[in-house]
């Protein structure tokens, strides 16, 4: 759900007008905007952070500024969980700010400095902020039922060809193919083309004149074609993400409406028919 879902539900719910106002000003464009400056400003204070010179210099102003970007992303949140109340975990978005936000919050001494150094994750509020990062996003989100299927094709491919691998390969190139796990790893990195010729390849063609015709199908089926899979499916989704909102923006809204009506008369004509015996 959306920000602007969400204020369309508080519009609908008839919640008091000091809370929706408050959650359109928060999502305005002027408040995203200096949020995303923030976390831009968060980002690279945490990357000098790294840098034992430069801490050595200015490590209170960086630490000064890292605290008042976590009390800007902490007040944001505290309002939008204040304006949506339990409707703010209906949006998933929400849902990553808030256990972003959260770990920047934990202790950072003990068993808890682990989590404290995944605060660098606050980098990644960018996915939420910026628009187009978030239809990216979504649009991955949406091809993974595709994706599934063909990461189910592409275990059962690669489980197949590393089995083979080990047997024909793993007596005279035990370094590569000794056992199923090496021989996984080396076909993946003759899948990425990763010096697959000169470094694998022809030195097992030295011993095996034949290996070509294992692995160049290999390569033709695993690279060419089922990593295009990928490709495929996360661009045709990004498609239909992008051709909804014009199918929205071109549709009538009187056919809108009467559809409607259509649809809640065909329900209450179900309802009639199913209580007749």
């Amino acid at each position: 759900m959306s920000e602007a879902d969400l204020i369309l539900l508080l519009e609908r719910k008839n919640v008091s007008t000091t809370r929706q106002k408050l959650a359109a000003w928060i999502e305005s464009r002027r408040v995203q905007t200096f949020v995303i400056i923030a976390i831009l400003l968060n980002a690279i204070v945490l990357g000098m952070e790294t840098s034992p010179s430069i801490m050595a210099s200015f490590s209170t102003a960086l630490i000064t500024i890292d605290k008042l970007c976590l009390v800007v992303f902490v007040i944001e949140l505290i309002i939008k969980m204040f304006c949506y109340r339990l409707f703010f975990f209906r949006s998933g978005w929400n849902i990553f700010d808030f256990f972003v936000v959260g770990i920047a919050l934990v202790p950072g001494a003990g068993v808890w400095a682990v989590l404290r150094s995944l605060r660098v994750l606050r980098v990644l509020r960018l996915l939420t902020a910026i628009p187009s990062l978030k239809k990216v996003v979504a649009a991955f989100i949406h091809a993974i039922p595709g994706l599934s299927g063909v990461m189910t094709v592409m275990s059962i491919f690669f489980y197949t060809m590393g089995v083979l691998a080990t047997k024909l390969f793993g007596a005279s190139h035990p370094e590569w193919f000794g056992t199923l796990g090496a021989s996984l790893y080396t076909l993946f990195q003759v899948m990425t083309l990763e010096s697959w010729s000169m470094g694998i390849v022809r030195p097992v063609m030295e011993t095996h004149p034949w290996a070509f015709a294992f692995f160049v199908p290999f390569i033709i089926i695993a690279t060419f074609t089922i990593l295009n899979l990928f490709i495929g499916i996360i661009v045709s989704t990004m498609q239909e993400l992008s051709l909804a909102p014009e199918i929205q923006t071109h549709t009538d809204p009187e056919l809108v409406t009467l559809l409607e009506r259509i649809d809640t008369d065909l329900r209450a004509l179900r309802k009639q028919i199913e209580k007749k015996p």
